[in-house]
């Protein structure tokens, strides 16, 4: 494989990869920053703390933990079972599995904020209009929430693309299945192709940039009056 084909296949699989991790996020991240947002439940900031653990565990340790859960021996390796793989790990769908749990905390903090920004009297209001807790929950509270889907899909996407550590300890470094851009920058300064290396990290800042200025209009829009 040349290197303009090493670098088209790490560049297509991180974007799949950020894109499914990315809607998953969504559909997990927004029922659990609703229950975190509207709960009284003593025990729902401990729940917080969990998702939020990847903030500030090491990616190496928070890697090694899912390596050995999506091994042969843990949960990942008797679901593979069921369709006569060995293991989740060194996989694409074990990838997915370990950047979803990597980046939960950056898509369900922004959606749980912008929920409790709402606050309640738009609940309160469509509820006197005889609307269901599902209907205003579709209808007032998510488009409410909009800024806050927003930046979670931005970050989460984002954050997707950049991880390294956890994709390296669960993926390793397979052409086409796991080799990510970060993972091919790191393969590429290891065996000295400063060049290649070089393209991928300039494009990895001219993301990085492009992501920094998404939310800052995203938040000038925001705040906004009338917006």
């Amino acid at each position: 494989m040349d290197a303009s084909s090493e670098i088209f296949s790490a560049v297509a699989l991180t974007l799949k990869l950020a894109t499914v991790t990315t809607l998953i996020l969504l559909l997990l991240g927004t029922p659990l920053a609703w229950w975190l947002a509207r709960s009284g439940s003593w025990w729902k900031e401990t729940i917080a703390a969990i998702v939020a653990l990847p903030l500030v565990l090491p990616p190496t340790v928070l890697g090694f933990y899912l390596l050995v859960a999506l091994g042969p021996s843990g949960p990942g390796g008797a679901l593979a079972s069921l369709w006569g793989a060995r293991t989740l790990a060194f996989t694409f769908e074990g990838l997915v599995i370990g950047s979803v749990v990597y980046s939960l905390p950056f898509v369900v903090q922004p959606i749980r904020n912008a929920f409790e920004a709402m606050g309640e009297r738009p609940l309160e209001v469509a509820a006197t209009l005889r609307a269901s807790p599902l209907q205003a929950f579709w209808n007032v509270a998510v488009p409410l929430a909009r800024p806050g889907f927003l930046t979670g899909a931005v970050l989460g996407f984002a954050h997707t693309v950049g991880e390294f550590g956890v994709v390296l300890m669960i993926g390793g470094n397979i052409p086409g299945e796991t080799k990510v851009l970060s993972v091919a920058i790191y393969d590429y300064v290891e065996t000295l192709r400063w060049r290649e290396a070089n393209i991928l990290a300039a494009g990895m800042v001219a993301f990085a940039f492009a992501v920094i200025l998404a939310m800052t209009l995203i938040e000038k829009r925001v705040a906004r009056p009338g917006a």
